[in-house]
């Protein structure tokens, strides 16, 4: 694990789901000091009431205001990008606010750290970045070439880059299983098809891979964790076994099947034990990651429906019982 005594991390959008993970997590650490950047005065209000611990701070700003974010990174040794807009309806038919906060904030951020000098920095991306057909997915896929080429910028600077891309998270905000409950009290839960898949990764996992990840990184990688794939139908089965099923049609900007690497990616890819390694196709890429890691087989693709490992609707019921 990356040594985290006696550093000042900030966290952007660090009043999510995750944002409030993380800060749980890491402030079990001698980390010096954890700061919280959103625009949300009153979740970061609530937040101020469940989290006493004297070593946070609570900023606001957005990430489209580039001279707050160059406020904010005084002193900041490493960054956590978790802020952006998520929903893929909502950025569809608000094409240009997505672009100025996923794509704008991704290089506000980038050069606020560079003329900050923070060390590390790693921006949370998704699988709707690969093979992108939404509006949010490709904001996604933008940030993280913008990351990732940001590497080429440092000089002789400390500061490196590095993106996390993972699926659906359990229990999130905004994710599917507060919505099915909800749904249950109707008597019927609402399909798009019943073929879709996704994949599933659970909030902590989420949360330590960013952390396992600040210590392997060294500038340019995208890290994409082996997590299990879902039937989104087996999910209505477990949440409301119950309820009549409901088939309303794909929504747009909706896939049938999540992809984390694409087959181009996978030729530059390496496969460790629980995770995956995104090697970027820069000339400075020197690093070696011979040790344990492991080229992909031709034609390889990481997709949902195609996943090794499933969860079966009582590993679901499980989940989501925790």
């Amino acid at each position: 694990m990356y040594e985290l005594k006696d550093k000042t991390i900030l966290i952007t959008g660090g009043t999510g789901s995750f944002g409030k993970k993380f800060v749980s997590k890491i402030l079990e650490t001698d980390v010096k000091k954890v700061i919280i950047f959103s625009r949300d005065e009153l979740k970061q209000f609530e937040m101020a009431q469940e989290y006493k611990d004297p070593r946070i701070r609570f900023f606001i700003g957005d990430v489209r205001d580039k001279d707050r974010l160059y406020r904010a990174f005084e002193g900041v040794d490493i960054v956590v990008h978790a802020a952006a807009l998520k929903q893929v309806g909502i950025c569809e038919y608000n094409p240009f606010e997505a672009i100025k906060t996923n794509i704008h904030g991704a290089q506000n951020i980038i050069e606020a750290a560079l003329d900050r000098g923070a060390e590390r920095v790693i921006a949370l991306s998704t699988d709707k970045a690969a093979n992108p057909i939404n509006l949010y997915g490709a904001t996604k896929l933008a940030s993280d070439k913008l990351f990732i080429a940001a590497n080429s910028y440092v000089g002789n600077k400390k500061t490196r880059f590095a993106v996390v891309r993972y699926g659906n998270v359990v229990g999130s905000r905004g994710s599917v299983v507060p919505f099915f409950k909800k749904m249950k009290q109707t008597g019927k839960i609402p399909i798009t098809d019943k073929r879709m898949t996704r994949f599933w990764i659970t909030l902590d996992q989420g949360v330590q891979f960013v952390i396992d990840n600040l210590g392997r990184m060294k500038g340019g990688e995208i890290f994409v964790p082996k997590i299990p794939s879902m039937r989104v139908v087996d999910l209505a089965k477990a949440i409301a076994p119950e309820c009549e099923i409901e088939i309303i049609g794909i929504r747009p900007g909706e896939k049938l099947h999540e992809t984390m690497i694409t087959e181009d990616d996978a030729r530059r890819t390496l496969s460790f034990d629980t995770y995956y390694v995104i090697q970027p196709e820069f000339p400075w890429w020197k690093v070696e990651y011979a040790k344990g890691g492991k080229p992909l087989p031709e034609g390889f693709s990481y997709v949902s429906n195609t996943n090794d490992q499933w969860l079966s609707v009582e590993d679901l019921k499980n989940l989501i019982k925790d």
